[in-house]
């Protein structure tokens, strides 16, 4: 499938001591939120040694859904939306042998932003033989909503990455799709070897309802919504991409899969999805990720509900 990739320019990061142990900084922003949060090995549980937090940006108190020792924490705005100007930091650690499950406890919300956009920054790091999963609940953009998330993470060979995220447009007033102004996300992720940082890839989205017509061909195809599944794992193959290929098929959706080369042993996979209802994406994307739990860790498939 064919997806709009254009690289988006955006403000620098100043790398200093903004909170215990930060790596993320702003300087030309004011900064509305900010976590950090550092997963450590403790006695065959993943605990958390590092946290913490100010401003419209926090965790629960962590959970483990089963007894893998996994443990799960879930971030929480408590404004309830991004609106203009606002930026949001946050640095993830899961450390060697550390297994992470991160999600939210609701849907992020993009408000109007006059005068400038609403950016998300976010940085993590993955130990020796690690493990995040990325389950953010749906972003939704609503009229005349601008968006930027910068994610830059980085892997160990060894570590395991699992993020998925869904985009659909907010409700406005005369009942019509696309009346956000822009949504751009980018994902840089890296994985650390002998020779150095090396670029696995580098997976850019940009959609700007008001310059193109983004139902059209090329773009978003007829459809609203749009999900999308990166994995990155020394387990990822050509036989795993066509096995999630096949079972996208049997959903609502139009969908493509793609790999990256192969650095230091390990490989990431990317999965694009266009169709008309968040429902469906979730579940296609769940049943993704229910297979690579239960092959790779005798795992269930998630439950999240949170209400």
């Amino acid at each position: 499938m064919n997806t709009p990739v254009q690289v988006p320019v955006v403000g620098s990061v100043t790398r200093e001591n903004v909170g215990p142990g930060s790596a993320l900084a702003s300087l030309e922003r004011e900064v509305r939120g900010r976590l950090e949060l550092g997963v450590s090995l403790r006695g065959g549980r993943s605990v958390a040694l590092r946290q913490f937090h100010e401003g419209a940006l926090r965790v629960l108190r962590p959970h483990y859904l089963d007894g893998s020792g996994q443990v799960c924490y879930v971030m929480v705005n408590p404004g309830g939306a991004y609106l203009g100007a606002d930026l949001f930091l946050i640095e993830v650690e899961v450390e060697a042998g550390a297994e992470l499950l991160l999600t939210t406890q609701s849907a992020t919300k993009i408000y109007r932003t006059p005068g400038s956009f609403a950016e998300q920054r976010m940085s993590v790091r993955l130990g020796e033989g690690s493990r995040l999963e990325l389950m953010p609940d749906q972003l939704i953009a609503y009229r005349e909503a601008s968006y930027r998330q910068n994610s830059h993470l980085s892997l160990h060979p060894t570590s395991s990455l699992v993020m998925a995220e869904v985009i659909t447009p907010g409700w406005s007033p005369d009942g019509a799709s696309f009346k956000y102004e822009e949504v751009r996300l980018r994902n840089e992720i890296h994985v650390e070897t002998r020779d150095g940082s090396k670029l696995l890839a580098l997976d850019n989205l940009l959609i700007r309802p008001p310059v193109n017509d983004v139902t059209g061909m090329g773009f978003m195809e007829g459809y609203s919504h749009l999900g999308s599944l990166v994995v990155v794992d020394p387990r990822v193959d050509q036989a795993l991409a066509d096995e999630l290929d096949q079972m996208a098929r049997d959903f609502d959706a139009y969908t493509g899969v793609s790999l990256t080369a192969a650095i230091a042993g390990t490989c990431g996979l990317v999965l694009r999805s266009l169709s008309n209802s968040t429902e469906e994406l979730n579940t296609l994307l769940g049943a993704c990720t229910g297979v690579l739990r239960e092959r790779w860790y005798g795992q269930g498939p998630l439950n999240l509900r949170k209400y």
